[in-house]
């Protein structure tokens, strides 16, 4: 099959910001920053495989055409965290003259809220020194770790969660080209996977083509390792009426058979818990529950015996609330 041998992210990453699904109201905007020429410094912000890095790949094209390259570098501050890197590969790009006519160079930062704050310093005085010859481009998941006088100079984009919409209009396409057939249950599996995240969707969707051309729900949860939305409502529901064992089953059947982690089924009871019509002393303190076994787990508990424990803890407080 056309496709096995390359990574669908990079293959049907979108080249022009007009091809970007979602982020309408950004995209506008940058646009308009191609079309008068000019380009302050920008901070991207939101969570992963929302468009950022193909948002600012997408705007260097658009300032630079064919040659955007020679303008254009990407660093991820998450390798190199410290000072050194924005004294050294940073000022270095950013103080050398742009070519091939162009106003200015692009320098995309991404994950920079890994730098240090000293770090941060540093480059905050590199962008002051140096923008007329070049703009910066900051990417992270979370804008309140970027120092104030960054955020300051930066004009500032929020990117979303791509909706349940975005995520399945791309994957319809994606298939089409690589000629599968999708279910309506699949495609609604994949944006449950998601969680708006076009990476994690694109993904999702090569594994099950891996295994066959008609790719339906079943085979999208499997290649994904991840429990099917009733799978979660039955363990759910055995928990809140206090069927521990018929809970522990469930826990059981999804944990070994299939293979699910621990965290991926605490964050999915999470979002199911979130969205349920119940009483709600009752869901509050199963949210507490599932918090403490998150934290539990991240500090290197034994996964199973935390598991068990949360079952427990559920029926518990179903047995309370009855």
């Amino acid at each position: 099959m056309e496709g096995d041998h390359t990574i669908w992210i990079e293959k049907y990453r979108p080249l022009k910001l007009a091809d970007m699904v979602g982020q309408r109201d950004i995209v506008m905007r940058l646009q308009s920053y191609v079309e008068s020429g000019s380009l302050p410094h920008l901070l991207f912000t939101g969570s992963a495989g929302v468009g950022k890095t193909t948002a600012a790949v997408a705007l260097a094209r658009g300032f630079f055409g064919e040659t955007w390259h020679m303008n254009f570098r990407e660093l991820n501050a998450s390798d190199e965290r410290g000072i050194d890197v924005v004294r050294n590969q940073i000022k270095q790009f950013a103080r050398t003259a742009p070519l091939d006519g162009a106003n200015f160079k692009i320098l995309f930062l991404d994950e920079a809220d890994a730098l240090t704050s000293d770090a941060q310093a540093a480059l905050r005085r590199t962008m002051e020194n140096y923008a007329q010859s070049c703009r910066f481009i900051l990417s992270c998941n979370y804008s309140s770790k970027i120092i104030d006088p960054i955020q300051s100079r930066c004009a500032i984009y929020r990117f979303r969660p791509l909706n349940k919409e975005d995520i399945s209009e791309e994957v319809r396409k994606i298939a089409e080209r690589e000629n599968l057939t999708v279910t309506p249950d699949a495609l609604d599996a994949i944006a449950y996977i998601a969680q708006g995240d076009m990476r994690r969707a694109i993904n999702a969707l090569q594994g099950a083509a891996i295994l066959s051309s008609h790719i339906d729900a079943k085979m999208v949860y499997e290649t994904t390792s991840t429990a099917r939305p009733e799978e979660i409502e039955d363990l759910l529901n055995l928990a809140i009426s206090s069927d521990f064992e018929g809970a522990e089953q469930v826990l059981a059947a999804i944990l070994h058979e299939r293979g699910i982690a621990p965290n991926e089924l605490i964050n999915q009871c999470y979002r199911a818990l979130v969205k349920r019509d119940m009483d709600r002393a009752l869901k509050i303190e199963l949210i507490d529950h599932l918090g403490e076994t998150d934290f539990r787990l991240s500090e290197g508990a034994n996964s199973d015996i935390q598991m068990e424990a949360l079952i427990a803890a559920f029926v518990l407080s179903a047995q309370k609330h009855t």
